[in-house]
């Protein structure tokens, strides 16, 4: 942490050679009328088009633009894990790449951070300029997270974020190949807030969250930060063997109790059902608890990197 740097801004970048200087040019008229020490650190996510060029040069004009240059993509919450290692500030804030945030809501976030105890501050979004799907989608994600890590209700988390330095490093040691931001959020602090944000058009292009990736990040966070998917098949197995056991004895007690009603078919049937309910009930127990143990040790012992650094320009290359 460097106190002499109040904020650093770490943008993940990917396909946005055309955003990139209309972006740092904001982020300056924003910044530097409030007197505000800052660092934009840019990470370049293997990106195709001309982006890693444009850093390059942004951090030979500026020498508070920290560039980075992963080897491939990894992904979007990868790429911020990088950023925030290398961040020195006081306070970080995350944004996109594409100008839909805007920098002058920063000296508000600031402002509302320090006025309060929070840790952690999200710019909620004012206007949904998004498709229906993708609406859809955040609601999905927002119900994930309050049900695998107790999420706060009725609170929206977003990529437009300021957290207090301590807050960022903290995150920064988690060194899973899976991260996901606001999981990691949600397990280190509970003291967040929210301030309303403008959202504005993308500056050029298109998002690059297709359908199957939106699903593919979802499933992510499904199974990277909770074992709790693997207890409700625990449980959905216990209730199939409860089912079948329950099932049995009704079979048991009618053939006792009234075995004229008993076609020899319709006792086959029976039987076979019964025996099936329980026996897959037992399996999908034993399933979901070999699950447990399996998910832990996966947890604990993968190694998998969650990005791997080519170049880093103006700054010191991030720990590994």
């Amino acid at each position: 942490m460097d106190p002499e740097i109040q904020l650093s801004i770490v943008i993940p970048v990917y396909h946005s050679e055309t955003c990139l200087e209309p972006l740092l040019a904001r982020i300056h008229q924003a910044l530097e009328p409030e007197r505000i020490a800052f660092e934009v650190i840019l990470v370049n996510d293997g990106s195709r088009d001309g982006s890693w060029r444009v850093i390059a040069a942004l951090c030979a004009r500026h020498a508070h633009v920290i560039g980075v240059n992963h080897r491939r993509n990894f992904g979007q919450d990868n790429a911020i894990m990088t950023g925030l290692r290398l961040a020195r500030g006081l306070f970080v804030a995350t944004m996109d790449d594409d100008l839909q945030h805007d920098p002058a809501d920063l000296p508000r976030l600031l402002a509302a951070m320090r006025t309060s105890d929070a840790e952690v501050i999200f710019g909620s979004l004012e206007i949904q300029t998004d498709p229906g799907w993708k609406r859809l989608g955040r609601a999905l994600h927002a119900r994930t997270l309050e049900w695998l890590l107790d999420k706060p209700k009725d609170f929206q988390f977003t990529s437009y974020r300021l957290m207090r330095g301590e807050v960022a490093r903290d995150i920064g040691f988690y060194d899973g190949a899976f991260p996901f931001i606001d999981a990691l959020l949600v397990q280190v602090s509970t003291r967040f807030e929210q301030v309303p944000v403008q959202v504005h058009a993308r500056f050029q292009g298109r998002s690059n969250y297709t359908l199957l990736k939106s699903l593919q990040l979802w499933m992510k966070l499904l199974v990277s930060f909770s074992i709790k998917p693997l207890r409700v098949v625990t449980f959905l197995g216990l209730f199939a063997f409860v089912t079948g056991v329950v099932s049995a004895t009704g079979v048991v007690l009618q053939k006792w109790l009234s075995p004229e009603s008993f076609e020899p078919n319709d006792a086959g049937w029976a039987s076979l059902m019964v025996v099936m309910l329980i026996m897959n009930g037992l399996q999908m127990c034993f399933i979901g608890i070999l699950g447990e143990y399996v998910g832990r040790s996966y947890v604990l012992a993968s190694r998998r990197p969650q990005a791997v650094v080519a170049k880093v320009i103006n700054g010191p290359a991030p720990p590994r």
